[in-house]
């Protein structure tokens, strides 16, 4: 099972989501479509179900490709600094490897990584197999396009400035 959504949607079906999940053994995996050029849009979404997850005694996971995460911005925002650890530096090619192997240990409320590509039906299978395994949430963030951009390849993923440093 997968969910999509994109950053503008409404967050109240995610956060029941988070709450069902935790009165469930189950877990989710859910794709995050977002445009680079709405990064307010993406943390609306997203910060009230990480302060929630971080309520857990389990950690959040940060699969990055290249920045490192701002410690001034997770205090800002909420998240539990203690209980969020950061992998940068991640290759497309490993990110959903680890997503999958950080899931299936149950250390982690939640893993968050990083894609360029859309994933196949056997890559979210995989997805969603560790996180029910793991009892945890996996988002799979990834960049849409929009069509005012110049058809051109992008050399990576953009991660705004002001969540990273």
């Amino acid at each position: 099972m997968y969910t999509s959504g994109y950053a503008n949607r409404n967050a109240m079906a995610s956060a029941a989501a988070v709450r069902q999940q935790q009165h469930s053994s189950t877990g989710l995996i859910s794709e995050v479509l977002y445009r680079e050029d709405q990064p307010m849009m993406t943390q609306l979404l997203l910060l009230p179900l990480l302060q929630q997850l971080g309520q857990q005694e389990r950690w959040q996971l940060w699969l990055t490709p290249q920045q490192k995460l701002s410690r001034q911005w997770v205090q800002a925002s909420g998240l539990p600094l203690s209980k969020l650890m950061q992998v940068s530096q991640m290759s497309p090619g490993s990110t959903l490897e680890s997503m999958v192997r950080a899931l299936r240990t149950g250390n982690y409320s939640v893993v968050i990584g990083w894609v360029s590509e859309e994933l196949t039906e056997e890559d979210h299978l995989r997805l969603a197999n560790a996180a029910e395994e793991g009892n945890a949430m996996g988002f799979i963030m990834r960049p849409v396009r929009t069509t005012s951009q110049p058809s051109r390849q992008f050399s990576g993923l953009k991660i705004h400035s002001d969540l990273y440093h």
